[in-house]
Parts: C-alpha cells; sequence; structure tokens
C-alpha cells in the first residue's frame, strides 16, 4: 500500500508539471471563449444585423468649405519610438516600424513593423462607410504634412474625403512619447435626405511572430467587460471568420510581445475577424448612426501600436492594459519578473538577473527543502519495519493499510514529504514559464552571446529555446545527481520511478525558454549542494 502511495504521489506531481493548462481548462480555471460565429469576409463588412447600440448624438456641421481632392501622396510621422507612414487616400497606414525592436535576434535585422508588406495592401486603418471602401472609392485631401516629433512634443494630420454624400474628417492626433494614436471622426450629411450610417473601423497586421520561438504565436485579441480578454489563434477557424456582437472595450493583434489594436471610446461597437492570405484582419463595428442633413456625427478612437510594457499600456484607454496577460499565475508572474529587472538594472544581464533570482527561491525554501531531506531520511529509516508489517499481513491489505499508518503516525513521518517541495514550486515555475514567454524585456535578452571559443550564438535569446540542447542535457543530468543524492527508501520501484524522472524533464525541457531551463539547472546545483551539507551534518 505505501509503494502504491508513492507511485501515486509521482504520477500526481509529473501530471501537475506537464499538464497543468489542460487541468487549468477542464476545471474552468480559464475564462471561456465568447460564443464565435462565422463572418464572409470582413473588408467587405456586410452584415446586417446591426449591434445593439443607440442612434448618435448630432450636431450642426459647420459651413463646409468647398472640397478639393488632390492627388494621392504618402506622409511620414517621425517619433523617438517609432515611424509611421500614412497615404493620403483615406488616411490608410502602410508601415508602422518601432524603432527600439529587432525584427530577429541578428544584428543586420530590420526593425519590427507592425503592419507589414503583405498586410498593407488590406489597406489597415481605412474606413468602411456601409461596407463601401472608403480608401478606394471616395475623393480624398490631406491637410498636413511629414511630422518629426520631438519627445513631449504633439502633432495632427487630418484626411478629408467625400462619398455618396457624406464629407468624412479623420483627424489623427499624435504624441512622441506614447504608443498611441487618436481619431476623431466627423461624418458629414452633406446631402437633403436623414443618412442612416454603418461605420467600421479596420486594422490588418502580418504575423508577429519570432523566429525561432515556437511559443510566440500571433492571434487576435479582444476585451469586453462581460467576459474580460479573449484570444483566438486557430488561423482555421479565423480563416473561416469569427464574430461577436459583445460590445468591444478593445480589440486588435497580438503576439507575446507586441500588439496593434483599436479602442473606441464608444464600446458599443461589435467585432468581426479574419485570417486571410496570411494577414489578420479585424474591423469595429457600429451600426445605425443617424446623421439628419447638414448635421455631423463625430466618432472617436484610439489606436495603439507596440510593445506591451506597463507603462505605455497603462496610459492607453479602455482597459488595453489587460492586454499585458501571464495567464492564471499572474500573481507570481509579475512580481519574479520585476525582481527580474530590479537585478538587471545592476548587473546588466538578464541571465545573471534569472540566476539571483533562482538563489533568493532557493532561500526562500530552504527549510522546506530540508524538513523534506529529512522526511526522506526518516522514511529510509522506517523501511525495515514496513517490510516486516508487508510480509506478517500479506493477506490482509485493509490491516497492512492501517498498521502502516499508525507506523507513519507513532514516528510523526509524512509520506510525501519528499515530493512536497517539488510540488510547491510548481506553481512557482509556471509563474516564471509565464514571466519569460511574455515580457517584452525579456525577448532577445542575451545571457551567454557565443558558446565558449566558437562564434556560434548560444543563449543570446533567454525567450527561445537552446538551439544546441546543451542546457537541458545538463539540467536532466544534474536531476539525475540529485536523485542519487536522495536517501533511498529501500523500494526498488520507486526508485526507478523516480530515476525515470530526469529521463522525462529532459525531453519536456529542450523546447522550453532557455531562461526558464537556467533557472531549473541552477535551482538543482544548489538542491545538490544543500543535500551535500546534509550528508555532511548527518
Amino acid at each position: 500500500m505505501d509503494k502504491n502511495r508513492v507511485i501515486i504521489t509521482v504520477v500526481l506531481c509529473l501530471v501537475i508539471t506537464v499538464g497543468w493548462n489542460y487541468l487549468a481548462e477542464y476545471m474552468g480555471w480559464l475564462p471561456q471563449p465568447v460564443e464565435q460565429t462565422a463572418v464572409q469576409e470582413t473588408a467587405k463588412a456586410d452584415s446586417k444585423a446591426p449591434a445593439k447600440v443607440q442612434p448618435a448624438q448630432n450636431t450642426p456641421a459647420p459651413e463646409l468649405p468647398v472640397f478639393k481632392a488632390e492627388n494621392g501622396r504618402t506622409v511620414t510621422v517621425d517619433t523617438p519610438l517609432y515611424t509611421a507612414i500614412f497615404h493620403s487616400n483615406g488616411g490608410v497606414l502602410q508601415s508602422f516600424v518601432l524603432k527600439n525592436y529587432k525584427a530577429e535576434n541578428t544584428p543586420d535585422s530590420p526593425k519590427v513593423d507592425l503592419i507589414g508588406k503583405p498586410a498593407s495592401a488590406f489597406a489597415p486603418l481605412g474606413l468602411l462607410i456601409d461596407g463601401d471602401r472608403t480608401w478606394e472609392n471616395a475623393a480624398w485631401s490631406l491637410k498636413g504634412s511629414d511630422l518629426t516629433l520631438e519627445n513631449g512634443k504633439n502633432g495632427m494630420l487630418v484626411f478629408v474625403g467625400e462619398v455618396n454624400g457624406l464629407r468624412i474628417e479623420r483627424e489623427f492626433s499624435f504624441t512622441a512619447d506614447t504608443y498611441t494614436i487618436t481619431e476623431k471622426t466627423n461624418i458629414i450629411n452633406a446631402g437633403t435626405s436623414p443618412r442612416n450610417v454603418r461605420l467600421d473601423y479596420t486594422l490588418d497586421a502580418d504575423s508577429m511572430a519570432d523566429a525561432g520561438n515556437p511559443y510566440n504565436k500571433t492571434r487576435v485579441a479582444w476585451f469586453t467587460d462581460a467576459e474580460g480578454l479573449d484570444t483566438e489563434d486557430d488561423v482555421e477557424d479565423l480563416g473561416n471568420g469569427i464574430s461577436s456582437t459583445l460590445p468591444m472595450m478593445w480589440a486588435g493583434v497580438e503576439s507575446n510581445y507586441f500588439i496593434a489594436a483599436i479602442a473606441p471610446k464608444s464600446a458599443d461597437l461589435a467585432l468581426k475577424a479574419k485570417f486571410q492570405s496570411g494577414v489578420y484582419r479585424i474591423a469595429l463595428e457600429k451600426d445605425n448612426i443617424g446623421i439628419a442633413p447638414g448635421n455631423l456625427s463625430t466618432s472617436t478612437a484610439t489606436y495603439y501600436f507596440g510593445p506591451k510594457i506597463t507603462k505605455y499600456l497603462a496610459a492607453a484607454p479602455n482597459t488595453l492594459s489587460a492586454a499585458e496577460n501571464y495567464g492564471f499565475f499572474t500573481v507570481l508572474a509579475v512580481p519574479m519578473l520585476k525582481m527580474i529587472n530590479f537585478f538587471e538594472q545592476y548587473v546588466g544581464n538578464y541571465g545573471v538577473a534569472i540566476i539571483l533570482l533562482t538563489i533568493l527561491i532557493k532561500i526562500a525554501f530552504w527549510p522546506l527543502s530540508r524538513k523534506s531531506y529529512k522526511s526522506m531520511e526518516s522514511m529510509k529509516k522506517l523501511q525495515p519495519m514496513m517490510q516486516k508489517i508487508r510480509e506478517k499481513y500479506a493477506d490482509d491489505r485493509e490491516k497492512q493499510n492501517a498498521e502502516v499508518m499508525a507506523l507513519y503516525k507513532t514516528y510523526k513521518v509524512n509520506p510525501v514529504g519528499g515530493c512536497l517541495p517539488m510540488v510547491i514550486q510548481i506553481p512557482v515555475f509556471f509563474g516564471l514559464y509565464q514571466a519569460l514567454l511574455n515580457a517584452i524585456q525579456l525577448r532577445h535578452a542575451s545571457f551567454i552571446d557565443f558558446l565558449p571559443f566558437t562564434n556560434m550564438p548560444w543563449l543570446s535569446d533567454l525567450s527561445a529555446p537552446d538551439p544546441y540542447y546543451i542546457t537541458p542535457i545538463v539540467m536532466g543530468a544534474t536531476m539525475l545527481l540529485q536523485q542519487l543524492l536522495s536517501p533511498s527508501t529501500g523500494d526498488p520501484t520507486q526508485r526507478k520511478m523516480m530515476l525515470i524522472m530526469p529521463v522525462v524533464f529532459t525531453f519536456m525541457f529542450l523546447n522550453f525558454p532557455a531562461g526558464l531551463v537556467v533557472y531549473w539547472l541552477v535551482n538543482n546545483v544548489l538542491s545538490i549542494f544543500q543535500q551535500w551539507l546534509m550528508l555532511r551534518k548527518a
């Protein structure tokens, strides 16, 4: 019976380690996706089901100046954080390049472009009016020219167009030290009949995934008051199209590290999203906008194009800060990330910072590990008595179990005490796992740039796996050594089970982020040192 308990304990430890996400989903600890339905091509915006909104309030339009269309041209907005290129035909965005981030972890890599060439062909940020592509079907002019903004400075571009008796004014406001762009959209009824208009804000983006990082997926994300944060990364589902009539606080395209999003001032917009020709496409739609002749309707939206950094997201509207998400273990991931950033400020290396964090965690768990080791020693001493009980009550399992439990109680031994430190550290492990996967500070963060005595890049990106599997193999070896140093219980079956664990963990860690492997490796080395100290005192 005791052997069975130990086997079950080991299996549970392994199951918790490997299958936590599946367990959390099954238990309902993760947010469930909102109900989604297939939609037709997003760009056509031909859904007839109105979002549940109230008609917009109208105000008399000022006397309209004579509209004069001009030839299409590009205009550039340059700030310390990004360079954005717009086209005067509709104010569509052609590129949005982040100055502080490389697309790949190579010296000659271009900077991250959150739009990309394939997506630019779909006219990101183009407005749809009653399903019409205004960037194609309207005549446009541009008030303004190239902007170069220094920190603390603001600027504006105004795109003016006419289509089907409507005057459209798009006022884009820029601030040099943020990644947000605010748009004020005026739709003016220049005709003599009342109009009922449907407006769609659109956004298109290429894949934001990093080469060499299998955990960084591009996905559509959205946030509602009713359901909170939700995402979809399945390209098959997105290829069919998804939609939600829940009022959107914001929606966008994101990866682990970057996001391009639309946050309307009024949350009464519905979502449509689609994956088309390798491009992630979204639209936020507001229907039933009634505009009397000579009147205008004004809508406001904020766009965010940038990294998932707390200070920038927190300054954005509509709870856009929820995009910085560390999952179920946020309560552990955030403080550990803060500690890593704190250490990095002093040592200048994120790998060393992770090692210092590991030492700090090990110190915190030191008393528990010591107690666990003593429990294993006690179990070893009880083995002869437990063997006699098994032999004496070989035909009476119930009596055998009762005697073994009485033995544990008499000698105050916890049979699962040896596994307890590992089980308790699993939440810490997953918290750090989420931090390493989602913290942009660790993207392309280097520990050891090159394999010693070579020019071969090695641990130059702690968010990506070890390209040569050196650290996972060494980690497995230290785990095996740790098992060999642990007190033997005398049960051959249990010992074989425990010796299998290093092999299982090695294969698990082959594709884990290098920073996570470094943490577990250093933790094993410290555990071995602790066991050596205890053996000396024994």
